[in-house]
């Protein structure tokens, strides 16, 4: 009887965290998950927009919430129901918040902390939803996500989902991973076909508070006066000690524009990044110049602060106001200008951006001469 019991109680601990997932799963359990993390980023932004010395400052942020725990959690809610369509929406939330996280390994390498939960996701919605009406947040995910296979995903879905309005959204994204493939006349027309696709199909669909005709009117904007070759419109405004300030004024450098804030992802990377850079490119025609979404006296004190400060001026930009004429949704953004202030690069900062100041600041070969006819 004792060796029953004792055997029951076994089954029992191993069965729990089972039971437990399948209570948890429901879509409740996922919501609630996603309002807890939007209360921690809520309260640390009031921290981090509060901090007007150095000290605070490098105390709010290394406060940053951590995503793992949410994303555990919210995986423990829908990591058994993923067939089901209501975990669309929570799935698309989970490959949103854990692309940045990192676990470190026995060598010394890190790798991604839910590979494995991304890569069942998505597997799971390519060959169960492909075809659901509830796809569109799981699209935009996919557009974030950076993910190769996505654009080939988000094609099929834009011509094969029954639902018109899950098509254009499909299509939306497919025009968006397609901007960081270059300018070509090829993909020029086919980003134009699928913003018309979008536009037409689902113009009222909203997206984070963002409608799709408003985001496919930002790309349009993007390809008229974005692109690689165009000149970069001139910002006019104030730095962050109330100096005048334009981009035009550097006419002749070469231009890293740096759209930042100190509440994006990853911001003290990006600071050490562009601090290397300045460093790197020292006593050549390049500049960095920011603009800032932060408080002003956030700001100042980002400039000021003792370890790895913001070391370049920045344009203040609290109300988005400059940011809106580049069309930034996505922080940080960077865009390289030439000497001309004509767009050699668009895109995150790292080294794409800086390869390609690399190659604007490369000493050009002498052409050469054609000899004399005798």
């Amino acid at each position: 009887m004792r060796m029953s019991m004792h055997r029951t109680l076994r089954l029992f601990a191993l069965l729990y965290p089972l039971l437990s997932a399948d209570i948890h799963a429901t879509p409740a359990g996922a919501l609630a998950v996603e309002k807890k993390w939007e209360l921690a980023m809520q309260k640390w932004e009031l921290e981090t927009q509060t901090a007007n010395t150095p000290d605070a400052r490098a105390k709010a942020l290394a406060t940053r919430p951590d995503a793992t725990p949410y994303a555990k959690e919210m995986w423990q809610n829908i990591g058994g129901s993923l067939k089901e369509d209501w975990t669309l929406e929570p799935a698309a939330w989970f490959l949103r918040a854990t692309p940045g996280l990192r676990s470190s390994n026995p060598d010394g390498s890190t790798s991604l902390t839910f590979a494995n939960e991304i890569e069942t996701i998505r597997k799971t919605v390519e060959t169960t939803h492909v075809n659901s009406p509830k796809l569109i947040p799981m699209c935009m995910a996919f557009v974030a996500s950076q993910d190769p296979r996505s654009l080939a995903f988000l094609e099929k879905v834009q011509a094969n989902n029954p639902d018109q309005r899950v098509q254009g959204v499909a299509a939306l994204g497919a025009a968006m991973i397609l901007k960081s493939l270059g300018d070509d006349g090829d993909i020029m027309r086919k980003r134009l076909t699928y913003l018309r696709k979008a536009i037409i199909q689902s113009s009222d669909v909203n997206l984070g508070g963002i409608s799709v005709a408003k985001l496919a009117e930002d790309e349009l904007y993007v390809i008229r006066y974005l692109t690689k070759g165009r000149v970069a419109p001139d910002l006019v405004g104030m730095d962050s000690a109330g100096a005048p300030i334009k981009l035009s004024d550097y006419k002749g450098k070469v231009v890293m524009l740096l759209f930042w804030s100190s509440t994006m992802q990853e911001a003290e990377r990006v600071f050490a990044m562009t601090n290397d850079m300045i460093l790197k490119f020292k006593g050549e025609p390049f500049v960095v110049i920011g603009v800032s979404q932060d408080p002003l006296a956030k700001q100042r004190s980002l400039e000021a602060a003792p370890v790895n400060p913001v070391n370049w001026k920045s344009f203040s930009d609290p109300t988005k106001e400059l940011a809106n004429q580049y069309r930034v949704g996505v922080w940080p953004l960077v865009y390289v200008l030439d000497g001309d202030r004509k767009i050699s690069f668009a895109g995150p900062p790292g080294s794409f951006a800086e390869a390609t100041v690399d190659a604007l600041l490369a000493p050009k070969a002498p052409a050469a001469k054609v000899p004399a006819a005798r």
